[in-house]
């Protein structure tokens, strides 16, 4: 890598004032010491801005030398209220006095002209080479240049290094600018989209809008090619198109082309215009139908079964240490002391407790163990309970690439556009060469078969798929992780003359952030609900066998309630029907 600096005269061994350079630097040094950096450090923009201003004061020192009979003073200024409006008055007769001014300055000799806005001698740049080094980097001094002379080497100039370390000097490449280029696009969207124009005259014309039509319009600027825009024919496959570019059908193929060694044995490809990956798309799937008992899910059968054993267990030790020391237990038979017990011990685990206390030092021991054991699996049920309502929302048939190799999806469910890279990467990654899949012709043809339900899945471009399913089928969806990374690049015939122009380009592009914002713009929209956003609330049915539950809790509560008041009932019954026999009257 080389740069170009301006620099003074005596950087290269030319004249300039010493004297002038030294007395500025003594007066420096004098009255602002600490902000002398020494005479090696000073900035050369320094200097120019010292000649700068030595210049102008030289020349009004001459312009009133030229005025001392003049009525008015040489530096006389319009005065203003307003500051921007001051002028002065000497302007033309200064401006003429500058250009015809000439001195040797600390960075060369100072010279203008009226018809230049440069000085016109005295102008030195250096070019200097960047080096790797220990430290960074290290600028070189390798050529110079002064004015009259042409570039020469620099006096004390080292060996130069090219990029890659190299000691040997790059050819040029060649350019497009001016030629024309037959460009090959393919109709798909996003990528391009083929549109007709209708003008205020009734002509239709074809225009063609999208992410690449974006991108060679930002190329053409850059190169200074003339553009010969060409849609591919739909009833080719991609490995057809790339066919067509070797055979030069195309100048350059700029499409959803995916770099594969097996292509780059016939063609050329440009550096990457696109990330691209796999994924797989699915219809969307129904709400999984709620279980009436799935808040049981949470625990399993046995783990059901020891809760309930702790908890007559926990209410058989409560009995045993509180019954004789707490008054809760006084004059109680021992059915309903051990029916307390287990109320305290299912209420304690519940997290609630009971309607009195433990009274004993044992009891309370025991009790903390109750305690401990409520708040882990309570907190646990919570969680479980959340993660496995939530999850029995919406599961597909699948999760992700492995479920395809499984089979847990009929291979000949699996849709795959017949000639693509997905192609490829199906025989030699899932079926081992075996074409077991569904035959498609088209990326179109993926969302239709889905809809229709002929294929259930089917593998492509994420970059195709996102836009799908983000804009134009809200019933689709992508499932598991992307897999298999690639990346898209312009087609092109083997050693065209100017892939490196056109590499050279797209990297500017993606440095500057162009490529980023032509994917944001074309890619990260979208009309369709994004399922993360959606309410995961749990509707009637996912709670049902608990309300079912509570409800036989309910009757079995006023069965037991009967029962106990079964005889209060029955007098009060007894009683009703007594009132209401009416007295027997004789006859008068």
């Amino acid at each position: 890598m080389l740069s170009i600096e301006p620099v003074v005269g005596d950087v290269i061994n030319k004249l300039v004032n010493v004297t002038l350079l030294e007395a500025a630097y003594k007066i420096w040094q004098q009255y602002e010491n600490e902000s002398f950096p020494g005479s090696t450090n000073v900035d050369p923009y320094a200097l120019f801005a010292f000649d700068a201003t030595w210049s102008l004061i030289q020349s009004l020192q001459q312009l009133c030398l030229t005025t001392t009979n003049s009525s008015s003073s040489c530096i006389s200024i319009l005065n203003s209220s307003f500051c921007f409006d001051r002028r002065f008055l000497n302007d033309n007769s200064f401006f003429n006095t500058v250009t015809t001014t000439g001195f040797l300055g600390v960075s060369g000799p100072i010279h203008f002209s009226v018809n230049v806005t440069d000085r016109i001698n005295g102008t030195y740049y250096l070019v200097q080479n960047v080096q790797p080094s220990v430290n960074g980097s290290d600028y070189i001094p390798v050529l110079d240049w002064s004015d009259p002379d042409d570039w020469t080497t620099y006096t004390k100039a080292n060996v130069i290094v090219w990029p890659g370390t190299s000691l040997v000097t790059p050819t040029g490449n060649a350019q497009p600018s001016g030629v024309r280029l037959r460009i090959g696009v393919i109709a798909i969207y996003p990528f391009t989209i083929v549109t007709n124009v209708t003008d205020e005259f009734g002509n239709s014309t074809i225009k063609f809008i999208g992410y690449v039509p974006d991108l060679i319009d930002r190329l053409e600027s850059n190169m200074g090619f003339i553009p010969e825009i060409m849609l591919a024919p739909s009833n080719k496959t991609y490995d057809a198109l790339i066919q067509a570019v070797a055979d030069g059908d195309y100048d350059m193929l700029v499409g959803d082309v995916t770099i594969t060694a097996s292509r780059s044995k016939i063609v050329d490809f440009s550096d990457s215009i696109f990330d691209n990956s796999l994924s797989i798309i699915v219809r969307r799937t129904a709400n999984a139908s709620p279980d009436l008992l799935g808040f049981l899910a949470p625990f399993s059968f046995k783990l059901w079964l020891t809760l309930l054993g702790v908890a007559i267990y926990g209410g058989i030790i409560i009995c045993l240490l509180e019954r004789k020391g707490n008054e809760a237990f006084q004059d109680r038979s021992i059915i309903s002391s051990g029916a307390m017990s287990v109320w305290f011990s299912v209420g304690t685990i519940l997290g609630y407790g009971a309607d009195f206390h433990v009274a004993t030092a044992a009891g309370r021991l025991f009790t903390i163990g109750l305690y401990m054991l409520s708040l882990i699996l309570v907190a646990t049920y919570t969680a479980n309970l959340a993660s496995d309502l939530t999850i029995s929302k919406s599961q597909s048939v699948i999760s992700g690439i492995d479920d395809i190799r499984k089979g847990k999806i009929p291979f000949g469910r699996i849709g795959i556009v017949v000639g693509s890279a997905v192609e490829q990467y199906y025989l030699r990654e899932i079926s081992d060469e075996n074409r077991n899949y569904y035959s498609l012709k088209s990326q179109k043809e993926i969302y239709s078969k889905l809809l229709s339900g002929v294929i259930d899945a089917a593998i492509s471009d994420t970059g195709l798929l996102q836009y799908a399913t983000n804009q134009l089928y809200c019933n689709l969806t992508i499932v598991g992780e992307d897999f298999d990374k690639s990346a898209y690049g312009i087609v092109m015939p083997q050693q065209w003359l100017y892939k490196q122009d056109l590499d050279v380009n797209i990297i500017s592009l993606q440095e500057s952030g162009a490529i980023d914002n032509l994917t944001t713009i074309w890619f990260e929209t979208s009309n369709c609900p994004d399922p993360s956003v959606i309410s995961t609330s749990m509707g009637i049915e996912a709670m049902g066998g608990l309300f079912i539950i509570f409800e036989a809790i309910s009757v079995l509560s006023l069965l037991l309630f009967l029962w106990t008041q079964r005889l209060s009932i029955k007098d009060y019954l007894l009683t009703s029907a007594c009132r209401k026999k009416p007295s027997a009257q004789p006859d008068a």
